[in-house]
């Protein structure tokens, strides 16, 4: 015996899906550009064979302070927030576009009370009202299910919207994980900053106090006859100028705490310790990036922009879908009774089969300027791509470069900060002596002040360095899962 006609419809329906879900895209093939970087990274021959290896945070930031602040960062910080939603936001709507490719079942029931008067017309073409006393009252009951226009995606249109869907949430995952990666090389940055200006401020204010002291020793020189007013002012301009030195520094200070606010996305915790020295911070600077720039395109930034890539590439084939027929699928199957109770009565079946087919024929040059841009789309995100790799590259080579020389820069200035310190210390016993007036003193001071500051902005900018490393290789910034 034949099935009945709704289970046809429904069977058809589904093969229809089936036949659809197997159907290819018109999309081109994909095929990732070549790298516009040097295939080398910078000063390969000296390290010899160095192997990349991709190191969590923790490792790198080795202070337990400064741990606080990026596990208070990542819980916390608004921007990384946004990226997070921006994320779900978009793997929302690819669930949305990814129904289009299953037909949409809709249950329903109707209930319809309709009075007609005696001398109405039915509505039926060459029906008569003559003969009718009395008006007419008609009751229906139905309950249907319904696919409202199902499109047979024999041309891969649906297929190469969702995948551009897909492929535009993966990017926005990357560019959390990117966020991310930022957010903890930034609070890793202001807290350096924020010890290196407190150690500055230090060294202003230890400076006043020893400028003080000789102020008062040539002012009793003075006073006994030995001293001069020269000296007595040159005390005071140098007092002076480390005064504002230091009031400069303490107002940098409490700016590096409002940035550092603001990153964490909260107030910094109170029984937080701030190192008094930036070589007090303990920091990983030896990290691992081996020879091939390979390694960049692990980056979450890079890869979002390749995500990007992909969905340009899938919107071409949808652009080019809409060239061809556009079949539409809509039926309906139910029963309809004038009693509620004989609802599923035999014999109150009804069913619908109502397939349509859209061919274009004139759109005005719509089609073809919407395949213009959706290849001008892709040839723009091909251009991003390689333009984020070409700054990858660049960052991650400044990083090396700066590693190459940096520990031959901070010992530089540790003996130069070391011979400066004895002058000054020499200089100061010649002048209570007698030997020499206070300008030698004054110039030694300086050239000591100086070599201090130096010697701090050396040990930051080596700590600072392993943070760009950090950045520059793209983290990553959640924990790696080991197993034994």
């Amino acid at each position: 015996m034949p099935a009945p006609l709704p289970a046809k419809i429904i069977a058809g329906l589904l093969c229809a899906s089936a036949l659809s879900a197997c159907a290819t895209t018109m999309a081109p093939r994909y095929e990732r550009p070549s790298s516009p970087a040097p295939s080398a990274l910078p000063y390969a021959e000296e390290r010899g064979n160095e192997t990349a290896a991709l190191v969590s945070w923790r490792a790198v930031f080795i202070d337990p302070e400064l741990q606080r602040l990026i596990e208070t960062g990542l819980e916390n910080n608004r921007d990384l927030r946004l990226a997070v939603l921006n994320a779900e936001r978009a793997r929302a709507l690819y669930r949305v576009q990814r129904s289009d490719s299953l037909p949409s079942i809709n249950a329903g029931y109707q209930y319809t009370r309709q009075r007609t008067g005696a001398n109405a017309a039915t509505g039926i073409v060459g029906a008569s009202t003559s003969g009718r006393t009395e008006p007419i009252t008609t009751v229906q009951n139905t309950v249907s299910a319904s696919v409202s226009s199902y499109e047979l995606d024999l041309f891969g249109r649906v297929r190469s919207l969702n995948k551009q869907a897909l492929e535009s949430y993966f990017a926005e995952e990357e560019t959390r994980k990117a966020a991310e990666v930022t957010i903890i090389a930034e609070i890793a940055s202001a807290y350096l900053q924020l010890v290196a200006d407190t150690q500055l401020l230090a060294i202003a204010e230890e400076t006043v106090k020893n400028q003080q002291a000789s102020l008062d020793l040539t002012e009793r020189l003075l006073d006994s006859g030995v001293g001069n007013d020269i000296d007595v002012q040159r005390v005071r301009i140098s007092i002076e100028q480390a005064k504002a030195d230091a009031a400069s520094l303490a107002a940098q200070v409490e700016r590096d705490r409002n940035a550092l606010r603001l990153l964490l996305g909260t107030a910094t915790p109170d029984d937080l310790k701030i190192a008094s020295t930036i070589d007090a911070v303990k920091v990983n600077d030896d990290i691992p990036v081996g020879l091939n720039s390979d390694i960049l395109l692990n980056r979450p930034d890079i890869q979002a922009a390749e995500h990007q890539l992909k969905a340009a590439n899938a919107s071409i084939g949808a652009a080019r879908a809409a060239f061809f027929p556009q079949i539409l699928l809509t039926g309906s199957a139910g029963t309809a009774s004038a009693e509620l109770t004989d609802l599923f009565a035999p014999g109150t079946g009804v069913w619908r089969f109502a397939p349509s087919v859209s061919v274009p024929i004139f759109t005005g040059g719509r089609n073809l300027a919407q395949l213009s841009g959706a290849k001008i789309d892709r040839d723009i995100a091909k251009t991003q791509y390689e333009q984020s790799i070409e700054s990858a590259f660049r960052d991650i080579a400044d990083a090396i470069a700066t590693r190459e020389t940096i520990d031959e820069r901070v010992s530089a200035t540790e003996r130069l900060a070391e011979a400066s310190a004895k002058a000054f210390n020499l200089s100061d016993l010649r002048f209570q002596n007698g030997v020499d007036d206070y300008f030698a003193v004054l110039e030694a001071q300086r050239t000591d002040y100086a070599a201090r500051q130096q010697l701090v902005a050396a040990q930051l900018a080596k700590a600072s360095n392993a943070v760009n490393f950090f950045r520059s290789i793209g983290g990553p910034a959640e924990e790696q899962q080991t197993t034994d």
